[in-house]
């Protein structure tokens, strides 16, 4: 073997070198290869931050795929296109969080799937909605940007409604016997969504409000004494 110092050797055989006892140089990193929950997740992440600050119509593909490091084209890979993507944040993500049977699974009071208690579950909706203030942001974006028949998400906010009344009717919940049965909760379970609607959206803004103490007076107004004291 022929000795050599670092001033003959050269740069290619101490990199040959460093490969040889285990060490990394920057140029002979391993680029670490990541699963596709993984891509998917960090899309996601950087959608939900650029499109809630600057809506659909102002964030690019280029934008998010510029902020996890990815080609637009890899990135395009994951999500297809720029409406698949909206997909994924609203009906994967948005929708698919916070629901009755989230809250069946918290075991939380009122939480009994043979009797569900209304009020609760708003209670425990407006909690899990805390926790995810940029997706609701979001959300509140783009259902702004939705008034123009155009948008992508216009007929899914159009039809908002009545998805909501559907998915709701799939469950079971204790009423008061004054009300006269679930199809006559229908206007109550509208008020609700204004109610969290312009609640949110007043939580975003300056000065401060705590949501959840907000929530609790129009609780009182959609749900009032002495109907529905037993059934909160």
């Amino acid at each position: 073997m022929v000795a050599c110092s670092w001033s003959t050797c050269g740069i290619p055989a101490i990199e040959r070198l460093f490969g040889r006892l285990g060490i990394m140089t920057d140029k002979g990193k391993k680029r670490v290869r990541k699963s596709p929950v993984e891509r998917r997740n960090e899309i996601i992440q950087a959608a939900v931050k650029l499109i809630g600050e600057k809506g659909y119509y102002g964030t690019s593909l280029k934008e998010i795929a510029d902020a996890i490091g990815m080609s637009q084209p890899g990135m395009l890979h994951y999500i297809g296109n720029k409406e698949n993507l909206l997909s994924m944040l609203i009906t994967d993500n948005y929708d698919a969080e916070g629901t009755p049977r989230d809250f069946i699974e918290s075991g939380l009071p009122g939480s009994d799937p043979e009797g569900m208690l209304l009020p609760a579950y708003m209670r425990f909706l407006v909690r899990y909605n805390i926790q995810r203030r940029s997706l609701l942001q979001l959300y509140m974006v783009l259902e702004s940007e939705s008034f123009s028949p155009e948008h992508p998400l216009h007929e899914y906010f159009e039809n908002r409604p009545d998805a909501v009344w559907d998915h709701y009717s799939e469950f079971k919940w204790k009423l008061p016997p004054e009300v006269g049965g679930w199809e006559n909760v229908r206007p109550i379970v509208r008020q609700c969504l204004e109610a969290m609607d312009g609640i949110q959206l007043r939580w975003t803004r300056r000065p401060p409000i705590d949501m959840y103490d907000e929530w609790l007076g129009f609780e009182r107004l959609i749900f009032p004494s002495p109907v529905w004291d037993h059934y909160r």
